[in-house]
């Protein structure tokens, strides 16, 4: 469909849900990059931008069809997590002296959203300049979690293409929300193999330490002299599931990823205070193999809810949450 807007965009059937439930497939095309838009779960199916010789193919990983989306559902391809991304210890918390019980879903921990989180929703979309919005429904006590909550995702594509993710909630009565897209790049080709060897650099000389179940301990490492260090640009050598705390004050981008062979280029500039560097290391080949993409997950910090010593997640009646992250992308 044409909008006479500087984005071109479509829409099309994707398959429905065994309740008769229909998804939708938005597609937005402007200046050399197209993505492509589930409803169900707001996933990002699919990024596809030039290399330097002007070739295109797409960089996330994404799957066929929706009934590889219902069935390989623990690696959150490109999909929107809620109502908390990362986790939450014992999946629970306090909030105004009332502990607040959630649902377990990794081992004795709740981990992005529950067992019904945002990226297993059907969500509401239309159309907006550049771009489609996304909304739903929250109730109160989802997965355990207060309040009734009502969100709105943006996806829209910026002049030279750069995607933007802008998210916006409230609520009617308090409760902690931390929202994140869980997209894999991989510039050199979503079929290309391992990403690892693609350089990247963070804007970060901190993170978060984590025990053996991933909960962070508390404490604030500096990244001086660690295999953490990636404030100036370098090859991802190995694994990493680790949230680095952003640099307060930084003007330009948050990370940057960069593949030599392409010459493909990702920036990624956000509003959020962290970021989680995932290399997928766990992937079993079905459909893809150890590492063949690397997640930067803009978000607050995991745990939060019951870490005072973090920057806050909670959200009240009367405000809300606003945190918009960009993705943008070049040639070298």
């Amino acid at each position: 469909m044409d909008t006479g807007s500087s984005t071109a965009m479509r829409t099309e059937d994707f398959g429905t849900l065994g309740d008769g439930t229909a998804v939708h497939r938005w597609t937005l095309e402007r200046d050399g990059t197209r993505v492509r838009v589930l409803t169900y779960g707001g996933v990002v199916q699919s990024v596809e931008v030039p290399d330097r010789d002007g070739v295109r193919a797409g960089v996330a990983l994404g799957l066929p069809d929706l009934a590889s989306y219902l069935k390989c559902t623990g690696p959150y391809f490109g999909a929107l997590v809620g109502r908390y991304a990362n986790r939450i210890g014992g999946a629970a918390f306090e909030l105004d002296g009332r502990t607040r019980h959630l649902t377990r879903n990794e081992g004795r921990n709740h981990v992005h959203g529950g067992a019904l989180g945002f990226d297993k929703r059907v969500w509401d979309a239309r159309e907006i300049t550049d771009g489609v919005e996304l909304s739903l429904v929250s109730a109160d006590g989802e997965e355990g979690f207060p309040g009734r909550l009502e969100v709105t995702v943006a996806y829209t594509l910026d002049e030279g293409g750069a995607l933007r993710i802008a998210y916006r909630a409230t609520t009617d009565a308090p409760t902690v929300l931390n929202l994140t897209n869980h997209t894999y790049w991989n510039l050199a080709g979503a079929d290309s193999g391992s990403a690892l060897g693609q350089r990247l650099r963070i804007a970060a000389g901190r993170i978060t330490p984590a025990d053996a179940e991933s909960l962070p301990t508390g404490e604030f490492l500096p990244v001086d002299g660690t295999r953490f260090d990636f404030r100036e640009p370098r090859p991802v050598p190995e694994k990493y599931d680790h949230n680095y705390v952003l640099d307060e004050g930084v003007t330009g981008p948050a990370a940057e990823l960069y593949d030599e062979v392409s010459g493909r280029a990702l920036t990624v500039t956000t509003t959020e205070p962290g970021l989680q560097l995932y290399t997928a290391d766990h992937f079993d080949g079905e459909p893809f193999g150890p590492c063949a993409g690397i997640a930067l997950e803009t978000q607050h910090f995991p745990d939060s809810p019951n870490r005072p010593e973090f920057p806050s997640t909670v959200l009240r009646p009367g405000g809300a949450y606003v945190s918009t992250t960009v993705y943008g992308f070049s040639v070298r």
